[in-house]
């Protein structure tokens, strides 16, 4: 690795789906928030404080040697420990905006339970070595909270459309981590009858989120065509188990799954609205 490359490593988040995992719930549930008569003002500094912090994480942990690749000359280290300070400041000076004259005190909530998701998420990467995906999936629920946080900002309100938002976005991140593992696991599989023995839990789950989804629909609880956003990616899903064996193009993955999060996105907010 280049000593450019290298210090670029040190300091930008290397996790480039988490970065869709951050900003599809906090647009769209900014975006239903706009929708639903609200102001976007307190947009900026939240966008700001979520960019911040989320970008922060990367040089802190080199720094503290919690990264694969830690920082490790005297040059490192200043490097990370000055990103840090700028982004902490940063951050911290877009919370004073965020927060100025007493006002959306009401995000202080989806931030505690942001921050408590991390928390455990670094418990379980040091404790629970077999895990595979669940430090994913803790962190997608913290990242996904910004859906919430972004129809708060934008409302002056938490009710049932922000935890909805949220909830929805949870679970189109839970499927995509599930859907990605699959792929690395299945790439040798080479019959549908190998790629069902490899992905029946993954089966079972993409089963049980449609019939959910179906069924929180049909009680009212979540709209029909909010429902419909995850249509793409049930197909997605289901179409794996009978699709000729490939080989796994790791790239090719990501750009389909960014694009399937973009479009995700869209029929989400058009689902609420409609």
């Amino acid at each position: 690795m280049s000593t450019d490359a290298r210090r670029r490593s040190l300091i930008f988040p290397r996790e480039h789906g988490a970065w869709g995992m951050l900003l599809v719930p906090l647009v769209t549930g900014a975006a239903v928030g706009l929708l639903d008569g609200g102001n976007w003002p307190a947009l900026a500094p939240l966008t700001i404080v979520a960019l911040s912090l989320f970008w922060m994480r990367t040089p802190l942990e080199s720094w503290i040697g919690a990264a694969a690749i830690r920082a490790r000359s005297d040059g490192e280290l200043a490097l990370v420990r000055n990103v840090v300070a700028i982004l902490a400041l940063v951050s911290a000076g877009a919370a004073i905006w965020l927060f100025w004259g007493f006002r959306n005190f009401h995000l202080l909530w989806i931030g505690a339970a942001a921050g408590a998701a991390f928390v455990v998420q670094a418990v379980v990467k040091r404790g629970w070595n077999r895990a595979r995906t669940a430090p994913q999936i803790i962190g997608a629920a913290g990242l996904t909270s910004l859906a919430a946080a972004g129809y708060g900002a934008a409302t002056g309100r938490l009710d049932a459309q922000a935890w909805t938002a949220w909830l929805a976005n949870f679970l189109f991140a839970f499927n995509q981590i599930q859907y990605v593992h699959l792929r690395i696991e299945g790439a040798r599989a080479a019959s549908s009858k190998e790629k069902l023995l490899l992905g029946r839990g993954f089966l079972l789950g993409h089963v049980g989120l449609t019939v959910v989804l179906g069924l929180a629909a049909a009680a009212h609880l979540f709209p029909w065509w909010a429902a419909a956003a995850f249509v793409p990616v049930l197909v997605r899903g289901f179409s794996w188990f009978v699709a000729p064996p490939r080989p796994l193009a790791i790239y090719a993955l990501g750009k389909q799954e960014l694009a399937l999060s973009i479009v995700f996105g869209i029929l989400l907010v058009a689902g609420f609205r409609t």
